[in-house]
């Protein structure tokens, strides 16, 4: 899995490799050199004048290398400075004089008019490089910045022309991805030894474009040392979790699975579960509802059971024998309810998954600290906020610290439903998912993903790992979809048939390439 860093990580990751001898001026070159590399990978060689624009920091000394690599590639570039050049100071400093010393041009942006100078010139540019504001920005822009900033984005907008970000976008809160007042909207941004959690979770997206990782040499031992806890889920790591079925298998061997849930008019829900457990390879379903619905149930998945809720008191005979219990989709929120989520929550020995209405029981009462066995809860942002007792915009503004603060606080794996989908685990450990698009927030695709983790956790997978293969499986689903019939219009239902050939590719894409066998020749 691709490892994203908080920017006081990466600060303590530069730190370490400086400490081991690697001198920052030599982090900084290659930093610059990579930069200018992926500028002509990525956007090809510019028809006309490179402007780098620079700050004071160390990200303004990345601009400087940027554009002392490109002129030396013959490509027309220019540096404009949002600083005084006494002001900048340490390794930016040198670069600085290393630039000078090439008898090139030092353009000012500090005196009055000379935004507007860089507006006009901008007209006849081909690619902007922001090299303005680093990942420790940790307040509102204002001021020049702010106005070089809005002056770039409008040529942008108006001309379609590239912006390349040097590390991040300036103004781009490198670890919750949201502007701090204006941000740069770049093209492509070059971040350095590796990507910052804001560039890979929403808005942060929108505002970093395409993003290279630069490797400048920050070695192992420093991530060791570091040890950073978040990744962004690929594919082949997350693949091999599902280990190949024995041929000698049978259904026992896949586990069986409960869900709990169902009300009048939320049927489907449970439905959708139940299917959900089966799709992700449980080797038996069993689904309990409410007696008087049972009938309504009967052979609406045929490869289903179903079963009818006996009182709270007797619940423990329901859950006796299962892999895993999936409880809350579709369940409601009656007194009857509340007394069969805490039956379940205190008396499943089993792992656990709670969702929908059994995280809104949940909610505010203390009864996930009563648990013993493991748990995955898979909220919504809304059923996260009431889990916090906070607004749903607090989470949304910081969706990773929240997933992380239940899930450490209620010690439970957290699954932050959403847009770049959050898991979280009590030590820490986080992940975040790329899979999934805006054709999924409909109706039931909740109640879809929390039976395929339950249908995992039943095969033996741990939390965690059920969780992080569950999440990536049911967004990989949903791609698959809409690259077939598009976003809109794709209910959850769609999901269930595309599971299979979803978790097949993780599988294939997880394992290595066999061995091909050298054919006999026919002379021997």
């Amino acid at each position: 899995m691709l490892i994203v860093v908080t920017a006081d990580e990466m600060r303590a990751l530069d730190r370490w490799t400086i400490e081991h001898g690697t001198p920052g001026p030599v982090l900084m070159e290659r930093a610059g050199g990579g930069a200018a590399r992926v500028l002509r990978a990525r956007l090809g060689r510019p028809r006309g004048p490179v402007v780098v624009v620079c700050g004071r920091g160390n990200n303004g000394g990345d601009g400087f290398v940027v554009a002392r690599h490109l002129r030396r590639a013959r490509i027309p570039v220019e540096v404009w400075l949002a600083a005084n050049p006494e002001d900048v100071r340490g390794d930016a400093a040198g670069m600085l004089a290393a630039w000078r010393r090439g008898r090139n041009a030092l353009h000012d942006l500090t005196g009055r008019g000379r935004v507007e100078a860089l507006a006009s010139r901008l007209a006849r540019t081909a690619v902007v490089v922001d090299a303005l504001l680093g990942t420790g920005l940790n307040a509102p822009v204002s001021g020049l910045a702010a106005a070089v900033i809005e002056a770039v984005n409008r040529w942008a907008e108006s001309s379609g022309r590239p912006v390349l970000a040097i590390d991040i976008a300036s103004g781009l809160a490198a670890d919750s991805g949201r502007p701090l007042g204006v941000a740069i909207r770049a093209t492509v941004t070059a971040t350095f030894g590796c990507a910052k959690i804001g560039q890979v979770v929403y808005p942060g997206i929108d505002y970093t474009g395409i993003l290279d990782v630069v490797d400048i040499g920050i070695p192992p031992a420093a991530l060791a040392a570091v040890h950073p806890r978040t990744s962004l889920l690929e594919r082949g790591e997350v693949g091999r979790l599902l280990p190949p079925r024995p041929r000698d298998a049978h259904k026992g061997t896949f586990g069986h699975v409960l869900v709990i849930g169902g009300s009048r008019g939320k049927t489907g829900a449970a439905l959708l579960a139940a299917e959900g457990a089966a799709r992700a390879g449980a080797g038996l379903t069993t689904l309990a509802v409410p007696a008087a619905l049972q009938p309504a149930f009967e052979g609406r998945v045929r490869e289903v059971m179903t079963a009818a809720l006996p009182d709270p008191g007797e619940i423990g005979s329901l859950l006796a024998g299962r892999a895993a219990v999936v409880c809350g989709p579709g369940l409601g929120v009656t007194d009857e309810t509340r007394a069969v989520v805490a039956e379940v929550v205190r008396r499943t020995p089993a792992p656990l998954v709670l969702d929908a209405d059994g995280l809104n029981i949940v909610a505010g009462t203390g009864l996930l600290r009563e648990r013993a066995g493991p748990t995955v809860v898979t909220p919504h942002p809304g059923e996260m906020a009431r889990l916090l007792g906070c607004e749903t915009a607090e989470v949304q503004a910081d969706r990773l610290a929240a997933a992380r603060r239940v899930a450490r606080g209620e010690g439970v794996v957290v699954v932050l439903k959403g847009a770049r989908t959050v898991i979280a685990a009590p030590d820490g450990e986080a992940a975040i998912s790329p899979a999934g698009n805006p054709g999924m927030a409909s109706g039931g695709t909740g109640d879809v993903l929390a039976g395929i983790v339950g249908g995992l956790l039943g095969q033996g997978l741990a939390p965690f790992d059920a969780a992080i293969l569950g999440v990536l499986a049911h967004g990989a689903a949903g791609d698959r979809v809409a690259a077939r019939q598009g976003e809109v219009g794709l209910l959850a239902g769609d999901l269930l048939a595309e599971l299979p050939p979803t978790l097949a590719e993780l599988q294939a894409t997880g394992r290595p390439a066999p061995r091909r066998r050298e054919r006999a020749r026919a002379d021997t």
